[in-house]
């Protein structure tokens, strides 16, 4: 007897995985098993239809040919069984089986459908798809060409004229972030300007409100966000707008909702005011500034701000009036519940979003065009949005819409009280 010592070498990129093959091999197991329950279920329905001669109309009639669906864990080859009327009624009035859980043309499952805009959003580039499907799902996986990019694209503009036409007149946020973020579009002489808009609604939620592109952040650009905004049935005004120093943004809120109260972003302020000094300083005053912003009550932090006056002011001034001009809209959350501060000292809620979007950007050097740019982050966004974090106090709202005082972060009816 002769022993066969050919050895099988691995090919190139060839992975060995049975542990995957095991769940390919069951995922096809459960999927024939669902599908049959599901068919045999039709059937059941449509039991007591029966023929003149006592015959059921609808009877079992094959299979269609098997095809492949791409999932999570690799292609899944799938046979659906097929239905056959043998009524001879018109062709509209005839029964048809289509399956709920393999709809006639679907050829991934919905996971894969999200994730290809994660990927491209995220910063895998259309001519880099193939290659990163491969590693994810295996070389051989169909149906996920680059080209599927381009149809998502119209998807994406579709849900967003959607979205830019919805329904406001039943909505209402006691609080709004607002924020101007430039992109540099790689074909576009000018960085785009997208001015973004997130509220906080009475049960604490987080939720983008406006979103609009335009050159430049300018008073006129958010006016007509804020118009827009109105012309939909948003007819309460926030109780506080959190914002940069955009000059833009400020006027254009006079205008639609002069009762909304304004507080200024100290993460932007900070930075303002540092840019005013010397690198050498810069630690120190940085720690001087959060003392400010995070000081107990409204007392002390005037107090922090007049003592950074008078250490900074003898050499840079400009840094110190960088800080006191805006000393009243720096200082409003204080009048707000003290479990709400965190949320209202900065417009992070949009900064932390649009640092994803910024290493996408980077990544790519650029979206293609405008258009892109703006789908690109307005998806972004609303995908992000599933995940922000609900304001802490919820409890605090509706004393907030309902005109309750607060004093220090403290419910003022309270400190009377407390008092007697």
């Amino acid at each position: 007897m002769i022993e066969n010592k050919v050895v099988v070498l691995r090919q190139k990129e060839e992975i060995d995985d049975p542990l995957t093959e095991i769940l390919v091999a069951g995922a096809k197991r459960l999927i024939t098993q669902a599908v049959e329950a599901e068919f045999e279920a039709f059937l059941s329905a449509h039991a007591h239809q029966v023929l003149p001669d006592g015959r059921r109309r609808v009877v079992r009639h094959g299979h269609d040919p098997a095809r492949t669906i791409q999932t999570g864990i690799g292609p899944v080859e799938v046979k659906k069984p097929k239905a056959r009327d043998r009524s001879t009624a018109e062709r509209g009035e005839r029964i048809r089986y289509s399956s709920a859980i393999v709809p006639q043309w679907a050829r991934r499952t919905k996971s894969l459908d999200a994730l290809l805009p994660a990927l491209y959003l995220r910063g895998v580039s259309s001519g880099d798809f193939q290659e990163v499907l491969a590693a994810l799902l295996g070389k051989d996986a169909p149906n996920l060409s680059p080209a599927v990019i381009a149809r998502l694209k119209g998807e994406w503009e579709g849900e967003y004229q959607r979205w830019q036409k919805r329904d406001l007149s039943a909505r209402r946020y006691v609080y709004l972030w607002a924020d101007g973020v430039y992109l540099q579009a790689r074909m576009e002489p000018q960085a785009e300007c997208m001015l973004v808009l997130i509220g906080a609604t009475p049960e604490g939620r987080k939720e983008l409100v406006g979103f609009q592109t335009g050159l430049r952040e300018s008073a006129q650009s958010w006016k007509e966000l804020l118009a827009d905004l109105k012309a939909r049935g948003l007819s309460f005004a926030p109780e506080l707008a959190v914002g940069d120093g955009a000059l833009g943004f400020w006027k254009a809120l006079e205008e639609a909702f002069p009762t909304t109260r304004h507080q200024r972003c100290w993460l932007h302020k900070t930075l303002n005011v540092l840019d005013k000094l010397p690198k050498s300083v810069q630690p120190a005053a940085h720690k001087d500034l959060r003392e400010i912003w995070l000081s107990p009550n409204r007392a002390t932090a005037e107090a922090a701000m007049a003592t950074f006056s008078e250490k900074y002011t003898p050499k840079y001034d400009k840094a110190v009036n960088c800080l006191l001009k805006d000393r009243d809209a720096l200082l409003t959350f204080f009048d707000f519940p003290a479990e709400h501060w965190t949320h209202l000292r900065t417009s992070n809620p949009i900064e932390s979003v649009f640092s994803t979007v910024r290493h996408r950007t980077v990544r790519t050097k650029g979206a293609l065009s405008q258009d892109t740019a703006r789908l690109m982050v307005f998806k972004l966004v609303m995908a992000a949005s599933k995940n922000w974090r609900r304001l802490k106090g919820q409890n605090q709202l509706p004393k907030i819409i309902g005109g309750v005082k607060f004093r220090d972060g403290i419910e003022a009816a309270s400190e009377t009280k407390s008092a007697a």
